[in-house]
């Protein structure tokens, strides 16, 4: 009996050791971040031998579920590091010199401006204006609220 349940306790508190060794599901921090591993988008895919701090062995993370991105983007803009030239001129085609024009465009014109907001009426004196008020008088500073302060004793001889 005391065997069976120590070998219960010394499995349940080696199983958590052993717990890093799986596969991990990749999601990112922030929406529209993707994550890119050994030119595989792993955004929301299943990575399995991943390195991190713990590891002290360095394997290559097996991506499943991954799409292949390109290592160039496929705009048609020109990047210097890519090492290649860029394409020069445009396919025009010239239209021939006796062709039929189309009607000239009608006028377009607009203006925008601005003002500042009109200045209130401005008031005049009242006829019966108010009368002045006078500030209240100050008697130097009242007592304390409590019983009356004692008159300090004499010292001396």
């Amino acid at each position: 009996m005391r065997a069976s349940l120590a070998l219960a306790i010394l499995a349940a508190t080696t199983s958590t050791a052993l717990a890093g060794g799986g596969f991990d599901i990749v999601v990112p921090v922030r929406p529209g971040m993707t994550i890119i591993i050994n030119g595989v988008d792993a955004t929301y895919a299943v990575v399995e031998s991943a390195m991190g701090l713990a590891r002290n062995d360095s394997l290559v993370p097996t991506v499943y579920g991954g799409r292949p991105i390109s290592p160039e983007p496929n705009v048609g803009h020109y990047y210097p590091s890519l090492g290649r030239m860029p394409g020069y001129g445009r396919l025009e085609i010239e239209p021939p010199a006796n062709r039929r024009l189309p009607q000239p465009a009608e006028s377009y014109h607009q203006s925008w401006g601005a003002q500042s907001a009109p200045l209130p009426a401005q008031s005049n004196v009242p006829v019966d204006p108010p009368p002045v008020i006078y500030a209240p008088q100050f008697n130097g500073p009242r007592p304390l609220p409590g019983p009356p302060m004692r008159p300090p004793r004499p010292r001396g001889p």
